[in-house]
């Protein structure tokens, strides 16, 4: 909570970021699967389910693996694993617990789509809690981005660990230089209101349009740990916590170092302010103790695996490593056409092809057999080489005429 005097120091901020946002775990290879799948009546795609309709799916037993479940703004379930030891055991445990959500949300007659971005619903937040109240305040006058981005939206993230100290430079632009071309390979959501948007990846243009200091990829050209430090320091704060559940209003703008500098009438940030302000930015890479890579579109089975078992191969096995830092290169930087374009863009084309390729190769070296690697080559046979990506299913089957497009990703 705010104090009445000044006592935080950029100081003190860069070594909370170095001590818990870049310090390496006791083991390598860990890897964690986020899925999260927006969710409705069964039977009637336009309702949302209510905030107690789902919350005795997630208050139920333990999965099977011991996944968490928690529910966003508009009532998209996510489901969070373990850190499991490799892709191979992260996805089978995920795929175990996720056969058991699909059970739970069946029996309270419930069903889910796995698109990156509702294709036909408009922003309507389900759960109503002090934070989420402030967040969307916090975005009121911005189109309408910040409300579709809490309500709308679902993803799949891979979480990975930090690795030899002594890569983690390299570590952490490959994860960012990769960011485009996984964007671009997974794209998944074209469609919002019914109709497509002219975007292959609209949860990626939604994402790039809210406020930049909390959602654009921190790529300031410092040591990874003062560029998240730099990043979050210049990040406008969304939320002034007065009390457990009591957020007041920030002047806008309001950066972090700004209100080190000058206060607030509520007071000067603590250290334990900053924590929960790191909580509230949302870069497509996230440095937790560990990289969270959170750009990638939410997918149906089973391509979610794919998605999993490429990111782990390119930034875990090293020869895979090696190929991807080369073939993304040329495409850093490249969200905004990734977005748009998927891989009917010729350049991203170009990166994902290698990347594919170096990943199937990398991931039997992580113990990986061959039921996930096929997966894999089906994916790169059916999407990459052709230059298509799973959101081109998707208006496929609008300019058919299907309009229940949430099926397409079930």
């Amino acid at each position: 909570m705010p104090a009445p005097t000044r006592s935080l120091t950029t100081v003190a901020v860069h070594d909370h970021v170095r001590r818990h946002c870049f310090t390496p775990g006791d083991q390598s290879g860990q890897v964690g699967v986020e899925l999260e799948l927006l969710t409705m009546a069964a039977g009637d795609t336009d309702r949302r389910p209510s905030a107690s309709q789902l919350s005795g799916v997630v208050t139920g037993p333990p999965l099977p693996e011991h996944g968490r479940l928690t529910i966003e703004p508009g009532g998209q379930i996510e489901l969070s694993s373990l850190p499991r030891p490799g892709p191979r055991a992260a996805i089978d445990a995920t795929a175990a617990d996720l056969v058991a959500l699909r059970s739970r949300l069946e029996a309270a007659g419930l069903a889910t789509t796995a698109l990156g971005l509702d294709p036909a619903r408009g922003a309507e937040r389900v759960v109503h809690n002090p934070r989420y109240d402030a967040m969307e305040a916090y975005f009121e006058g911005d189109g309408g981005a910040g409300a579709t981005m809490m309500c709308n939206t679902a993803s799949v993230q891979v979480n990975l660990d930090l690795g030899d100290p002594a890569g983690l430079a390299r570590r952490w632009r490959l994860a960012h230089a990769l960011g485009p071309v996984l964007v671009a390979a997974f794209a998944n959501s074209p469609l919002a209101g019914g109709s497509p948007t002219g975007a292959r990846s609209s949860r990626q243009q939604i994402w790039s349009v809210l406020d930049p200091s909390r959602s654009a990829p921190a790529t300031l050209p410092l040591s990874p740990a003062d560029a998240w430090a730099r990043y979050a320091l210049d990040a406008q704060v969304m939320l002034l916590r007065v009390g457990p559940d009591t957020f007041a209003p920030a002047r806008r703008p309001l950066s972090f170092a700004r209100w080190m500098a000058d206060g607030h009438e509520v007071g000067y940030p603590t250290l334990d302010d900053f924590v929960y302000h790191l909580t509230t930015l949302f870069p497509p890479v996230r440095p937790k103790g560990w990289l969270e890579l959170r750009m990638i579109d939410s997918l149906p089975d089973p391509w979610w695996q794919v998605a999993v078992a490429v990111t782990t191969a390119l930034m875990d096995d090293p020869e895979a490593f090696a190929l991807a830092e080369r073939a993304c290169r040329p495409v850093a930087g490249r969200w905004a056409d990734a977005a748009v374009h998927g891989l009917g863009h010729p350049d991203l084309a170009s990166a994902a092809r290698t990347c594919f390729s170096a990943a199937i190769n990398g991931l039997p070296r992580l113990g990986v057999g061959p039921r996930h690697v096929d997966l894999v080559v089906e994916f790169a046979d059916r999407y990459v080489d052709r230059g298509r990506c799973p959101a081109d299913d998707v208006l496929d089957l609008w300019h058919a005429g299907a309009r229940d497009l949430a099926g397409a990703g079930r």
